[in-house]
C-alpha cells in the first residue's frame, strides 16, 4: 500500500516527536481529513442553489421536522448549535427571500414559529438532495462492504465516546 498524507505525517511525527502520537492519532487524522471531504462535497453544491451553510441548515433542520415544517425560535437555534442571534439573522435572510415565515405560536399567543412556506420546502429538499449526492460522490469507489463496516465501526466509537459513555 503507498503512504498518504497521514502516513506521512505519522512517519514525521515518529521521527520529531514520538509522544505526540497515541494509539488514537492516525484514527483522528484520519476522520478529520474525511470529514473535512464530506463537508466540501457539501459545501460546494450550496453556491449553485443560492445558500450558506447556515440557510442550508434551517431549511433542512425546519424539512426534516416534518408537517407542517416549523419550529419556535429556541428550538431551531438548540438543533443548530448557534445563539439566538445568529438564528435570527439566518431565519431573516431566508423571510427575506420567501423561503421561511414568522408565525404565532398556536400553543404561545406570545411565541411566534418559524415555518417553511412552500417555496423554502422545495429549496430544502433541493439542498438536501444535492448534498446527499455530493456526499454519495465521495464515496462512489468504496467497496459496500467497506462502507458497512466503517459505518459499523465509527457507530462503536461514537457509542463508546459520547456523552453518556463518558458519564459513565
Amino acid at each position: 500500500m503507498t503512504a498518504d498524507r497521514v502516513d506521512q505525517l505519522i512517519a514525521a511525527w515518529e521521527r520529531e516527536l514520538p509522544a505526540a502520537l497515541h494509539p488514537t492519532t492516525e484514527l483522528s487524522k484520519r476522520l478529520l481529513l474525511l470529514a473535512a471531504a464530506v463537508d466540501e462535497s457539501a459545501r460546494a453544491v450550496l453556491p449553485e442553489l443560492g445558500l450558506t451553510m447556515a440557510e442550508f441548515d434551517v431549511l433542512g433542520t425546519l424539512r426534516r421536522s416534518g408537517e407542517p415544517c416549523r419550529m419556535k425560535p429556541t428550538e431551531l437555534s438548540r438543533s443548530l448549535l448557534l445563539s439566538s442571534g445568529g438564528t435570527s439573522n439566518v431565519v431573516n435572510q431566508l423571510a427575506n427571500r420567501g423561503l421561511v415565515v414568522r408565525e404565532p405560536d398556536p400553543d404561545d399567543g406570545r411565541g411566534t414559529q418559524i415555518r417553511l412556506t412552500d417555496e423554502g420546502v422545495a429549496m430544502a429538499e433541493k439542498a438536501v438532495l444535492a448534498g446527499a449526492a455530493a456526499h454519495a460522490e465521495v464515496w462512489a469507489g468504496v467497496p459496500a462492504e467497506v462502507l458497512d463496516a466503517a459505518t459499523t465501526a465509527l457507530r462503536a466509537l461514537h457509542q463508546a465516546t459520547g456523552p453518556t459513555a463518558r458519564r459513565g
